[in-house]
Protein backbone atom coordinates (compact mmCIF):
# COMPACT_ATOMS: atom_id res chain seq x y z
CA UNK A 1 0.00 0.00 0.00
CA UNK A 2 1.54 3.67 -0.97
CA UNK A 3 1.85 6.02 1.62
CA UNK A 4 -0.36 8.30 0.49
CA UNK A 5 -3.31 6.05 1.18
CA UNK A 6 -2.81 6.13 4.91
CA UNK A 7 -5.23 7.34 7.07
CA UNK A 8 -7.91 6.76 4.90
CA UNK A 9 -10.61 4.62 7.28
CA UNK A 10 -10.63 7.79 9.70
CA UNK A 11 -10.37 11.08 7.71
CA UNK A 12 -14.27 11.79 7.80
CA UNK A 13 -14.87 11.00 11.53
CA UNK A 14 -12.38 13.76 12.23
CA UNK A 15 -13.68 16.26 9.89
CA UNK A 16 -17.08 15.78 10.88
CA UNK A 17 -15.86 16.41 14.22
CA UNK A 18 -14.16 19.52 13.26
CA UNK A 19 -17.15 20.45 11.82
CA UNK A 20 -19.53 19.88 14.42
CA UNK A 21 -17.36 21.50 17.15
CA UNK A 22 -17.07 24.22 14.81
CA UNK A 23 -20.84 24.62 15.23
CA UNK A 24 -21.66 25.10 18.81
CA UNK A 25 -19.06 26.96 19.56
CA UNK A 26 -20.10 30.54 20.57
CA UNK A 27 -19.18 33.43 18.51
CA UNK A 28 -17.04 35.63 20.77
CA UNK A 29 -15.55 31.98 21.98
CA UNK A 30 -14.74 31.28 18.15
CA UNK A 31 -13.47 34.80 17.72
CA UNK A 32 -10.78 34.08 21.09
CA UNK A 33 -10.08 30.80 18.86
CA UNK A 34 -8.56 32.98 16.31
CA UNK A 35 -7.11 35.65 17.54
CA UNK A 36 -5.31 33.35 19.42
CA UNK A 37 -4.21 31.31 16.53
CA UNK A 38 -2.99 34.97 14.89
CA UNK A 39 -1.08 34.92 18.06
CA UNK A 40 0.74 31.67 17.55
CA UNK A 41 0.96 32.26 13.93
CA UNK A 42 2.85 35.76 14.48
CA UNK A 43 5.00 33.70 16.82
CA UNK A 44 5.51 31.05 13.99
CA UNK A 45 6.69 34.18 11.54
CA UNK A 46 9.61 34.97 14.16
CA UNK A 47 10.57 31.08 14.13
CA UNK A 48 10.25 30.10 10.29
CA UNK A 49 9.10 32.56 8.27
CA UNK A 50 11.63 35.14 9.36
CA UNK A 51 14.50 32.95 9.00
CA UNK A 52 13.87 33.11 5.19
CA UNK A 53 13.45 36.09 3.15
CA UNK A 54 9.35 36.31 1.95
CA UNK A 55 9.15 38.85 0.04
CA UNK A 56 10.43 38.53 -3.89
CA UNK A 57 12.79 41.16 -4.53
CA UNK A 58 11.46 44.83 -6.80
CA UNK A 59 13.08 44.57 -10.08
CA UNK A 60 15.75 47.26 -10.69
CA UNK A 61 14.05 50.53 -12.18
CA UNK A 62 17.08 50.54 -14.66
CA UNK A 63 17.38 46.83 -15.26
CA UNK A 64 18.40 46.46 -18.99
CA UNK A 65 14.67 45.53 -21.08
CA UNK A 66 14.92 43.01 -23.84
CA UNK A 67 14.38 44.97 -26.97
CA UNK A 68 11.74 42.42 -28.05
CA UNK A 69 9.31 43.20 -24.95
CA UNK A 70 6.34 45.60 -26.69
CA UNK A 71 5.76 48.77 -24.04
CA UNK A 72 2.42 47.14 -24.66
CA UNK A 73 3.55 44.63 -21.57
CA UNK A 74 4.95 46.92 -19.32
CA UNK A 75 2.34 48.60 -16.57
CA UNK A 76 2.59 52.00 -14.86
CA UNK A 77 5.01 50.60 -11.95
CA UNK A 78 7.46 49.09 -14.26
CA UNK A 79 6.46 45.45 -14.13
CA UNK A 80 6.90 42.96 -16.80
CA UNK A 81 4.57 41.15 -18.31
CA UNK A 82 5.69 38.02 -19.93
CA UNK A 83 4.02 35.25 -18.65
CA UNK A 84 0.59 34.58 -19.95
CA UNK A 85 -2.40 32.01 -18.69
CA UNK A 86 -4.77 30.85 -21.47
CA UNK A 87 -7.93 29.27 -19.84
CA UNK A 88 -9.27 27.09 -22.53
CA UNK A 89 -12.48 26.10 -21.40
CA UNK A 90 -14.70 26.31 -18.36
CA UNK A 91 -16.17 22.97 -18.56
CA UNK A 92 -14.46 20.62 -16.44
CA UNK A 93 -14.90 16.87 -15.06
CA UNK A 94 -14.53 17.46 -11.65
CA UNK A 95 -16.83 19.65 -9.15
CA UNK A 96 -14.21 21.04 -6.27
CA UNK A 97 -15.60 22.87 -3.77
CA UNK A 98 -13.53 25.68 -3.61
CA UNK A 99 -13.78 26.15 -7.15
CA UNK A 100 -17.22 25.64 -8.18
CA UNK A 101 -20.22 26.62 -6.42
CA UNK A 102 -22.79 23.16 -5.03
CA UNK A 103 -25.41 24.88 -7.12
CA UNK A 104 -22.67 24.35 -10.43
CA UNK A 105 -22.12 27.82 -12.59
CA UNK A 106 -23.88 28.91 -15.88
CA UNK A 107 -21.04 28.28 -18.53
CA UNK A 108 -20.45 30.96 -21.53
CA UNK A 109 -21.81 29.11 -24.94
CA UNK A 110 -19.97 27.11 -26.82
CA UNK A 111 -19.96 29.87 -29.41
CA UNK A 112 -18.66 32.88 -27.13
CA UNK A 113 -15.68 31.03 -26.15
CA UNK A 114 -12.73 31.87 -28.22
CA UNK A 115 -11.96 29.13 -31.33
CA UNK A 116 -8.57 27.83 -31.66
CA UNK A 117 -7.72 30.36 -34.32
CA UNK A 118 -8.41 32.62 -32.05
CA UNK A 119 -6.46 31.32 -29.17
CA UNK A 120 -3.25 31.20 -31.76
CA UNK A 121 -4.35 34.44 -32.84
CA UNK A 122 -4.04 36.29 -29.69
CA UNK A 123 -0.92 33.87 -27.94
CA UNK A 124 1.10 34.93 -31.06
CA UNK A 125 0.61 38.36 -30.74
CA UNK A 126 1.20 38.55 -27.02
CA UNK A 127 4.29 36.57 -27.49
CA UNK A 128 5.85 38.59 -30.44
CA UNK A 129 5.14 41.22 -28.02
CA UNK A 130 7.64 40.11 -25.23
CA UNK A 131 5.87 37.11 -23.63
CA UNK A 132 7.93 33.84 -23.00
CA UNK A 133 5.61 31.64 -20.84
CA UNK A 134 2.38 30.40 -21.86
CA UNK A 135 -0.17 28.32 -19.30
CA UNK A 136 -2.99 26.46 -20.38
CA UNK A 137 -5.48 26.40 -17.21
CA UNK A 138 -9.43 25.65 -17.40
CA UNK A 139 -12.06 24.53 -15.78
CA UNK A 140 -9.70 21.19 -17.28
CA UNK A 141 -7.69 22.07 -20.25
CA UNK A 142 -7.10 18.35 -20.95
CA UNK A 143 -10.88 17.62 -22.07
CA UNK A 144 -11.04 20.32 -25.13
CA UNK A 145 -10.62 18.12 -28.25
CA UNK A 146 -8.20 20.33 -29.75
CA UNK A 147 -5.57 20.35 -27.34
CA UNK A 148 -3.08 18.65 -29.20
CA UNK A 149 -3.32 20.53 -31.92
CA UNK A 150 -3.53 24.07 -29.95
CA UNK A 151 -0.20 22.62 -28.09
CA UNK A 152 1.82 22.13 -30.88
CA UNK A 153 0.59 25.32 -32.69
CA UNK A 154 1.53 27.41 -29.32
CA UNK A 155 4.88 25.49 -28.72
CA UNK A 156 6.17 26.90 -32.49
CA UNK A 157 6.04 30.44 -31.58
CA UNK A 158 8.74 31.70 -32.35
CA UNK A 159 9.69 33.41 -28.93
CA UNK A 160 7.84 31.33 -27.10
CA UNK A 161 10.11 29.01 -24.28
CA UNK A 162 7.77 27.60 -21.93
CA UNK A 163 4.60 26.22 -22.83
CA UNK A 164 2.81 24.72 -19.51
CA UNK A 165 -0.80 23.69 -18.32
CA UNK A 166 -2.25 23.54 -14.96
CA UNK A 167 -4.69 19.92 -15.03
CA UNK A 168 -6.73 18.23 -12.41
CA UNK A 169 -5.02 14.72 -14.37
CA UNK A 170 -8.41 12.94 -14.50
CA UNK A 171 -8.22 12.32 -18.28
CA UNK A 172 -4.04 13.25 -18.54
CA UNK A 173 -2.32 10.15 -18.46
CA UNK A 174 -3.11 8.61 -21.78
CA UNK A 175 -2.83 11.85 -23.24
CA UNK A 176 0.45 13.08 -22.11
CA UNK A 177 3.08 11.24 -24.27
CA UNK A 178 1.41 12.95 -27.44
CA UNK A 179 1.09 16.57 -25.67
CA UNK A 180 4.84 16.54 -25.05
CA UNK A 181 5.35 15.63 -28.03
CA UNK A 182 3.45 18.22 -29.21
CA UNK A 183 5.54 20.66 -27.37
CA UNK A 184 3.86 20.49 -23.33
CA UNK A 185 7.14 21.44 -21.42
CA UNK A 186 6.13 21.94 -18.05
CA UNK A 187 2.93 20.42 -16.34
CA UNK A 188 1.17 21.35 -12.72
CA UNK A 189 -1.31 18.56 -11.17
CA UNK A 190 -3.59 19.36 -8.99
CA UNK A 191 -4.06 17.11 -5.90
CA UNK A 192 -5.15 18.54 -2.54
CA UNK A 193 -6.00 14.96 -0.90
CA UNK A 194 -3.46 12.22 -0.76
CA UNK A 195 -6.93 10.04 0.85
CA UNK A 196 -9.30 8.99 -1.93
CA UNK A 197 -12.73 9.14 0.04
CA UNK A 198 -11.40 12.67 1.06
CA UNK A 199 -10.98 13.12 -2.90
CA UNK A 200 -14.57 12.61 -3.85
CA UNK A 201 -15.83 14.53 -1.21
CA UNK A 202 -14.04 17.27 -2.21
CA UNK A 203 -14.28 17.15 -5.60
CA UNK A 204 -17.70 15.77 -5.88
CA UNK A 205 -16.09 13.19 -8.02
CA UNK A 206 -14.15 9.48 -8.20
CA UNK A 207 -10.52 9.62 -9.96
CA UNK A 208 -7.91 9.79 -7.51
CA UNK A 209 -6.04 7.23 -8.45
CA UNK A 210 -5.78 8.55 -12.54
CA UNK A 211 -4.40 11.27 -11.00
CA UNK A 212 -2.36 9.70 -8.76
CA UNK A 213 -1.40 7.62 -12.44
CA UNK A 214 -1.24 11.14 -14.06
CA UNK A 215 1.66 12.23 -11.89
CA UNK A 216 3.72 8.98 -11.98
CA UNK A 217 3.65 8.75 -15.94
CA UNK A 218 4.72 12.08 -15.85
CA UNK A 219 7.47 11.49 -13.69
CA UNK A 220 8.17 8.38 -16.36
CA UNK A 221 8.25 10.82 -19.13
CA UNK A 222 10.77 13.15 -17.93
CA UNK A 223 9.02 16.07 -16.89
CA UNK A 224 11.16 17.44 -14.07
CA UNK A 225 9.95 18.52 -11.80
CA UNK A 226 6.19 17.70 -11.57
CA UNK A 227 4.33 20.51 -9.97
CA UNK A 228 1.73 18.73 -7.33
CA UNK A 229 -0.49 21.83 -6.42
CA UNK A 230 -2.47 21.54 -3.36
CA UNK A 231 -5.08 23.79 -1.33
CA UNK A 232 -4.39 23.51 2.07
CA UNK A 233 -7.80 23.78 4.04
CA UNK A 234 -8.30 23.60 8.15
CA UNK A 235 -9.84 20.85 9.10
CA UNK A 236 -10.04 18.88 5.83
CA UNK A 237 -6.07 18.23 4.41
CA UNK A 238 -4.05 19.96 6.71
CA UNK A 239 -2.90 16.77 8.24
CA UNK A 240 -1.67 15.78 5.21
CA UNK A 241 1.08 18.22 4.50
CA UNK A 242 3.75 16.50 5.80
CA UNK A 243 2.63 13.23 3.87
CA UNK A 244 2.74 15.04 0.77
CA UNK A 245 6.50 16.09 1.38
CA UNK A 246 6.84 12.75 1.07
CA UNK A 247 6.10 12.34 -2.58
CA UNK A 248 9.17 14.73 -2.94
CA UNK A 249 11.35 12.26 -1.31
CA UNK A 250 12.54 9.69 -4.30
CA UNK A 251 11.05 11.83 -6.84
CA UNK A 252 11.49 14.86 -9.15
CA UNK A 253 8.40 16.46 -7.70
CA UNK A 254 7.21 19.75 -6.39
CA UNK A 255 4.70 19.74 -3.70
CA UNK A 256 3.72 23.71 -3.98
CA UNK A 257 1.64 24.28 -1.04
CA UNK A 258 -1.02 27.01 -1.63
CA UNK A 259 -3.48 29.25 1.24
CA UNK A 260 -6.87 29.21 0.41
CA UNK A 261 -8.30 31.92 -2.12
CA UNK A 262 -11.73 33.52 -1.78
CA UNK A 263 -13.67 33.42 -5.26
CA UNK A 264 -17.52 33.72 -5.79
CA UNK A 265 -19.00 31.07 -5.02
CA UNK A 266 -16.47 28.88 -2.67
CA UNK A 267 -17.87 29.83 1.03
CA UNK A 268 -14.07 30.81 1.88
CA UNK A 269 -13.59 31.53 5.82
CA UNK A 270 -10.74 32.83 7.25
CA UNK A 271 -10.85 29.99 9.42
CA UNK A 272 -9.83 27.65 7.01
CA UNK A 273 -7.14 29.37 5.91
CA UNK A 274 -4.09 27.81 7.13
CA UNK A 275 -1.24 30.49 6.79
CA UNK A 276 2.55 30.06 5.08
CA UNK A 277 4.27 30.77 8.26
CA UNK A 278 1.94 27.72 9.99
CA UNK A 279 2.56 25.17 6.78
CA UNK A 280 6.59 26.05 6.83
CA UNK A 281 6.32 25.35 10.75
CA UNK A 282 4.79 22.18 10.35
CA UNK A 283 7.08 21.23 7.60
CA UNK A 284 10.06 22.76 9.55
CA UNK A 285 9.37 20.52 12.43
CA UNK A 286 9.23 17.42 10.82
CA UNK A 287 12.11 17.63 8.22
CA UNK A 288 15.12 18.48 8.91
CA UNK A 289 17.65 20.27 6.12
CA UNK A 290 15.12 23.07 4.99
CA UNK A 291 16.57 25.17 2.84
CA UNK A 292 15.09 28.31 0.92
CA UNK A 293 15.88 28.47 -2.53
CA UNK A 294 16.93 32.02 -4.40
CA UNK A 295 13.91 32.81 -5.88
CA UNK A 296 13.59 34.96 -9.24
CA UNK A 297 11.57 38.25 -8.73
CA UNK A 298 9.14 37.39 -10.44
CA UNK A 299 8.47 34.42 -8.76
CA UNK A 300 4.92 33.58 -7.03
CA UNK A 301 6.00 30.47 -5.00
CA UNK A 302 8.44 30.05 -1.91
CA UNK A 303 10.64 27.38 -2.92
CA UNK A 304 12.58 24.81 -0.41
CA UNK A 305 14.99 21.96 -0.59
CA UNK A 306 14.75 19.39 2.06
CA UNK A 307 18.30 17.13 2.93
CA UNK A 308 17.86 14.05 0.92
CA UNK A 309 14.76 14.63 -1.15
CA UNK A 310 14.94 14.68 -4.89
CA UNK A 311 12.16 17.20 -5.04
CA UNK A 312 11.52 19.97 -3.46
CA UNK A 313 8.27 21.95 -1.77
CA UNK A 314 6.78 25.39 -2.19
CA UNK A 315 4.22 27.91 -0.71
CA UNK A 316 2.16 29.97 -2.66
CA UNK A 317 1.24 33.06 -0.07
CA UNK A 318 -1.44 35.30 -1.52
CA UNK A 319 -3.32 35.68 1.44
CA UNK A 320 -0.66 36.51 3.99
CA UNK A 321 2.20 37.71 1.84
CA UNK A 322 1.54 38.43 -1.57
CA UNK A 323 4.03 38.73 -4.45
CA UNK A 324 2.54 41.43 -6.06
CA UNK A 325 5.20 43.49 -6.62
CA UNK A 326 7.10 40.94 -8.95
CA UNK A 327 3.49 40.02 -10.65
CA UNK A 328 4.47 39.28 -14.08
CA UNK A 329 1.49 37.56 -15.15
CA UNK A 330 -1.52 38.00 -17.17
CA UNK A 331 -4.74 35.80 -18.02
CA UNK A 332 -7.11 35.56 -20.99
CA UNK A 333 -10.33 34.06 -20.19
CA UNK A 334 -12.24 31.21 -22.09
CA UNK A 335 -14.89 33.74 -23.21
CA UNK A 336 -11.67 36.28 -24.42
CA UNK A 337 -11.45 38.62 -21.74
CA UNK A 338 -7.96 39.69 -20.61
CA UNK A 339 -8.02 39.78 -16.37
CA UNK A 340 -4.85 41.65 -15.39
CA UNK A 341 -5.09 40.68 -11.84
CA UNK A 342 -6.31 37.29 -10.79
CA UNK A 343 -8.31 39.12 -7.24
CA UNK A 344 -9.08 42.35 -9.50
CA UNK A 345 -12.69 42.45 -11.22
CA UNK A 346 -11.65 44.61 -13.78
CA UNK A 347 -12.00 42.83 -17.64
CA UNK A 348 -11.29 43.35 -21.16
CA UNK A 349 -12.94 42.03 -24.09
CA UNK A 350 -10.77 40.89 -26.68
CA UNK A 351 -13.02 38.60 -28.27
CA UNK A 352 -15.46 40.90 -29.51
CA UNK A 353 -12.86 43.59 -31.38
CA UNK A 354 -11.52 40.42 -32.75
CA UNK A 355 -14.82 39.38 -34.19
CA UNK A 356 -15.01 42.82 -34.89
CA UNK A 357 -12.40 43.13 -37.54
CA UNK A 358 -9.58 44.67 -35.23
CA UNK A 359 -6.16 44.47 -36.80
CA UNK A 360 -3.02 43.47 -34.33
CA UNK A 361 -2.44 47.19 -33.84
CA UNK A 362 -5.45 47.98 -32.38
CA UNK A 363 -5.42 44.83 -30.09
CA UNK A 364 -2.36 46.01 -28.59
CA UNK A 365 -3.80 49.30 -27.80
CA UNK A 366 -6.34 47.80 -25.94
CA UNK A 367 -4.46 45.70 -23.83
CA UNK A 368 -1.67 48.29 -23.54
CA UNK A 369 -4.42 50.44 -22.03
CA UNK A 370 -5.41 47.57 -19.70
CA UNK A 371 -1.88 46.40 -18.50
CA UNK A 372 -1.49 50.36 -17.71
CA UNK A 373 -4.44 50.17 -15.21
CA UNK A 374 -3.22 47.38 -13.24
CA UNK A 375 -3.02 48.67 -9.84
CA UNK A 376 0.18 47.94 -7.34
CA UNK A 377 -1.06 45.01 -5.44
CA UNK A 378 -4.29 43.63 -5.23
CA UNK A 379 -6.58 43.92 -2.00
CA UNK A 380 -6.36 42.33 1.17
CA UNK A 381 -8.08 38.69 2.06
CA UNK A 382 -10.99 40.03 3.57
CA UNK A 383 -11.46 43.24 1.50
CA UNK A 384 -10.89 40.38 -1.62
CA UNK A 385 -13.14 37.85 -0.01
CA UNK A 386 -16.36 41.27 -0.05
CA UNK A 387 -15.44 42.05 -3.95
CA UNK A 388 -17.61 40.62 -6.80
CA UNK A 389 -15.38 38.46 -8.48
CA UNK A 390 -15.98 35.35 -10.96
CA UNK A 391 -15.62 31.92 -9.92
CA UNK A 392 -12.23 30.27 -10.30
CA UNK A 393 -13.93 28.01 -13.16
CA UNK A 394 -14.51 31.03 -14.99
CA UNK A 395 -11.30 32.82 -14.35
CA UNK A 396 -9.11 29.51 -15.20
CA UNK A 397 -6.73 28.38 -12.27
Amino acid sequence: MRPYLSGASDWHLGFRRFNSVKSKLKTHFQFGIYQSHLLTTNHMEDSWSKRYATMPEKIQEDAVKDDSVSNMLVDSFGRLHTYLRISLTERCNLRCQYCMPAEGVELTPGPLVLSQNEVIRVASLFVSSGVTKIRLTGGEPSIRKDIEEICSQLSNLKGLKTLAMTTNGVALARKLPKLKNCGLNLLNISLDTLVPAKFEFMTRRKGHERVMESIYTAVDLGYNPVKVNCVVMRGFNDDEICDFVELTKDKPINVRFIEFMPFDGNVWNVKKLVSYAEMLDIVGKRFTGLQRIKDHPTETAKNFTIDGHQGTVSFITSMTNHFCSGCNRLRLLADGNLKVCLFGPSEVSLRDPIRDGADDNELRQIIGAAVKRKKASHAGMFDIAKTPNRPMIHIGG
